[in-house]
């Protein structure tokens, strides 16, 4: 057995040697017509060896190591039963957290910088996808990976409905959630049948046809060159900008006599975002306690349970795509918004990998699991600026330690216990 364990963390330790080496190690440099491969500096190489070694190290003890994780009381991923009265304590504790941090949310933008609201901006509409994933793919069981085509579908109904029709971004709002609403039910029909890797595949299909067809429409969409000059959003007709766009309205500053300030605009978009983040969670955390919630979590468990206790597949599969697609269409809106600017870059695969990935950190189905995981998705590259290069790489790496070390997220999903006592 030790024999065996020690070629198995001897060949992991090679092909990570074979694979990071090439990777981190190999440069291709522009001298001035030619292209030339350099080897890696003295730095790069002693870290990939030493990535080895705690390869080799690690898998070599792999037993011991993951038995004394598995002792840990917060790791464990059933964790002990508790009464009835301690989960519902719980539960009004996190309620007061939750409506404490909402407060406190309202008023810190106006105590910060405008790089940081508008950071919390990102955050929050990550936030609201991350909330509306989590209905396919936390609730009902559904892996979507082209959940970013609906993000897309909202951000250009409301780019395109600006540029063409002049419409404005409240007007836009609920036609952009509502067509990607459409583009859900529309996508639940063709996959009906399928689970798992075949439902990943179509997803995933659909999502870069969405990116495909939006880069090769040039005459609607602008392609490549995408669509530029998006309005702002207007509170009561009043414009944030130094100077009016519209006919008709007026400016923020001048109306309330106060100088300007490009701030008012960031943290007007912020309060947005925040209102709308908090609607998606209640909306959501309302559906959970419903019937169709209780549906979503009966055919992720066992559908073929679920259709035998007589539930329609075809409705509850359906009512999960279109919601979490109608959540997405309201943060591609606010996105288009806050850039002023998008193309079909902005709504690559990797998109739909990070708002996944921040389901799977935060918990399945686990609704302040998920706002922790995007918090920290979002806001950690950004404090490492230094290891930008290595982000994707970090990212991986802790990935694959919750799934070994957490497997149930940060915070799981729990439900409230009801015992019956029985008959005497």
């Amino acid at each position: 057995m030790a024999a065996q364990n020690f070629r198995h963390a001897l060949f992991c330790a090679i092909v990570t040697l074979i694979i990071a080496y090439p990777i981190l190690g190999l440069n291709l440099e522009a001298r001035g017509i030619d292209i030339t491969l350099t080897g890696a500096d003295t730095f790069t190489v002693v870290m990939v060896f030493i990535a080895a070694v705690v390869v080799f190290a690690f898998q070599l003890f792999r037993d011991g190591i993951m038995e004394t994780f598995k002792s840990l009381p917060g790791l464990r991923s059933g964790g002990a039963h508790k009464e009835p009265m301690a989960e519902n304590r719980r539960a009004r504790i996190e309620s007061w957290v939750i409506t404490g941090i909402v407060v406190l949310a309202l008023f810190w933008p106006f105590f910060v910088s405008r790089g940081s609201v508008d950071l919390a901006t990102l955050v929050l509409i990550y936030v609201i996808l991350a909330l509306g994933l989590n209905v396919v793919v936390g609730l009902a069981g559904l892996l979507d990976l082209g959940y970013v085509a609906f993000y897309a579908v909202g951000a250009y109904t409301f780019a395109l409905l600006s540029e063409y029709l002049g419409v404005s971004f409240w007007l836009a709002l609920p036609i952009g959630a509502l067509l990607a609403a459409l583009f859900g039910l529309v996508l639940g029909f063709p996959v009906l049948r399928l689970r798992g890797d075949y439902l990943a595949i179509v997803t995933l299909g659909f999502g870069e046809i969405i990116r495909i067809l939006l880069n090769n429409w040039t005459s609607l969409t602008g392609g490549p060159n995408g669509i530029g000059g998006i309005p702002d959003p207007t509170l009561f007709g009043m414009e944030f900008g130094r100077r009016v766009k519209e006919e008709g309205n007026v400016s923020f500053h001048e109306t309330f006599g106060i100088a300007y300030a490009g701030e008012h605009k960031v943290i007007f978009l912020y309060l947005i975002a925040l209102v709308l983040a908090v609607f998606t969670a209640l909306v959501i955390r309302r559906f959970m306690r419903m019937p169709v919630g209780r549906a979503w979590e009966a055919l992720r468990e066992d559908e073929i349970a679920a259709r035998s206790l007589g539930m329609s597949r075809t409705a509850v599969k359906l009512s999960a795509f279109t919601i979490g697609a109608f959540f997405a269409g309201f943060a591609g809106t606010v996105f288009a918004s806050k850039q002023g600017f998008i193309s079909p870059e902005s709504f690559v695969f990797l998109e739909s990998a990070i708002i996944l990935a921040i389901v799977v950190l935060g918990g399945m189905g686990s609704q302040i699991g998920v706002i922790l995981a995007a918090v920290a998705v979002t806001i950690l590259p950004e404090l490492a600026r230094e290891f930008s290069e290595y982000r994707m790489l970090i990212f991986g790496a802790a990935m694959v330690l919750m799934m070994v070390w957490r497997p149930q997220g940060l915070m799981p999903m729990r439900r409230i216990h009801i015992e019956l006592k029985g008959q005497e």
